[in-house]
């Protein structure tokens, strides 16, 4: 007679009636998720009150039944908030949690599950995850935008002209906050992309089952409702599928790494000794083991690097989503574990450097000092314009006095007249000085977005209102 077989492990394991022997230990070590999804445990409580009052409104729970259950599942979210831990046999979050409420309210925990699938519980846990880390990501970047709205608007009070750069090389004067709100505006963007994030986000796929639909009337507008999500996921197998949210939201943080790297690697640029436009300070910054002269901006060079790793995490999701086959797939475990650390890296890096951006001190008289005359050349030839030449005549006219002082090693304006003239008989010493100014070719390009020191107040203004920073020190 054959040997019966022996009968399943005892577990809260949501599965496994059908299965007659113990799951092998390589498969539970390498199956088990709870190391990543255990930081959902919040929105799964969340969703599955919510479930247990849809399941009450369809029948299936009575009043008291599913009151219990919610009381159970407030327990379960003390014991998780005070410290509870997985043990061996806790599979993922779910399973956890499920263990914990059949502790807390007895054999009634068993009936929670009813209509549900693991794959609509963790695409909803998932989704409510991703917009409250909008949320908290959206407050950070705006703690970085006000830093540097507050050094623009005293760069802006203290007049400070600095050179700005195009191929890395001297291409014509700007005011100095200008240069710096050239890195708020794209952080700007980024917290476009981040409630874009949240929208698309926000679409309710509780009550999909596993890929067909819970078989029970549970009323998924009266979810939608209970969760604040703005829409019902219109497509049950799309909806446990779907992970274009997760892929939104690690792009809009790709982008925003790279603008904070670029933020960087200009202020690293800037704290060298051959610029020396700022100056570093202590508390964000570290020496050296070996030369005790260094103050080296490690939060910046850090961040500089920042989009590898997340980027990193958007192609690694990219890659698991191309060419699954519709519906729920276990390779969507891995969506999780690049969702978090794109996360976590982000909001690890923010307060980072809107520290040391904070603390950073400008030279402006060294900023002053970098601006050379030929950084003018394009108002020289403006000049010309000004006096009916064309500018393909002025740009030569000028370019051949630029040449002119390259070869002597001096500056335009320091040119004798007859150089000047030799370049267009309408340049005199005076008219060249006077066209030479670095403050009044900052003032000349006054146009909407122009450096000039009457837009930049204007884009001031735009930028308090785009954070709400009324009431911050950048508008005092």
């Amino acid at each position: 007679m054959a040997t019966p077989p022996s009968p399943p492990e005892t577990t809260h394991r949501l599965w496994g009636g059908r299965f007659g022997a113990k799951s092998a230990p390589e498969l539970d070590a390498y199956n088990r998720s709870i190391g990543t999804d255990f930081r959902l445990w919040p929105f799964d409580v969340q969703l599955s009150k919510a479930w247990a009052l849809a399941l009450r409104d369809a029948g299936v729970l009575s009043a008291d039944e599913a009151s219990t259950l919610r009381q159970g599942l407030d327990g379960v979210a003390g014991r998780l908030a005070a410290g509870a831990q997985p043990t061996a046999t806790d599979e993922d979050i779910h399973t956890m949690i499920d263990r914990l409420l059949h502790a807390e309210v007895g054999d009634v925990a068993g009936k929670l599950h009813t209509g549900r699938s693991r794959n609509d519980q963790v695409a909803t846990a998932t989704r409510l995850w991703v917009i409250d880390a909008c949320a908290k990501l959206d407050a950070a970047v705006r703690g970085l935008q006000r830093v540097l709205l507050d050094h623009a608007t005293a760069l802006e009070r203290d007049g400070v002209l600095m050179p700005a750069y195009t191929h890395l090389q001297r291409a014509q004067p700007v005011a100095a906050a200008h240069w710096m709100l050239s890195h708020f505006w794209p952080l700007e963007r980024d917290r476009g992309r981040l409630a874009q994030a949240a929208r698309q986000a926000s679409s309710l796929p509780l009550g999909s089952g596993a890929i067909a639909g819970s078989a029970f009337p549970v009323s998924r507008p009266q979810l939608r409702e209970l969760l604040g999500f703005a829409t019902v996921a219109p497509n049950s197998m799309d909806a446990v599928g779907d992970r274009d949210f997760i892929a939104d939201l690690l792009y809009a943080l790709t982008l925003h790494a790279v603008h904070v790297s670029r933020l960087a690697e200009d202020l690293i640029l800037y704290g060298t000794s051959e610029f020396g436009f700022v100056k570093f300070g202590d508390a964000y910054s570290t020496g050296s083991s070996m030369m005790p002269q260094k103050r080296n901006p490690d939060v910046l060079e850090i961040a500089r690097g920042g989009p590898a790793r997340v980027l990193g995490d958007l192609t690694g999701l990219l890659v698991t989503l191309k060419g699954l086959p519709s519906g729920y797939n276990k390779d969507l475990q891995d969506d999780k574990r690049a969702l978090f650390d794109a996360v976590d890296v982000v909001l690890t890096m923010l307060p980072a450097v809107s520290g040391a951006v904070a603390e950073l001190r400008f030279d402006a008289a060294r900023m002053r000092a970098a601006l050379s005359s030929a950084m003018m050349a394009t108002d020289l030839a403006d000049w010309l314009v000004d006096q009916g030449i064309a500018f393909r005549e002025a740009h030569g006219a000028v370019g051949r006095v630029v040449r002119a002082a390259e070869e002597r090693g001096v500056e335009l304006n320091a040119l004798p007249a007859e150089v000047l003239a030799s370049g267009h008989a309408l340049f005199t010493t005076a008219s060249v000085a006077a066209a030479l100014s670095p403050d009044a070719s900052v003032n000349r390009r006054a146009v909407a977005g122009g450096t000039a020191f009457s837009s930049v107040r204007a884009q001031l203004m735009q930028a308090r209102d785009a954070i709400g920073a009324g009431a911050s020190s950048a508008s005092g």
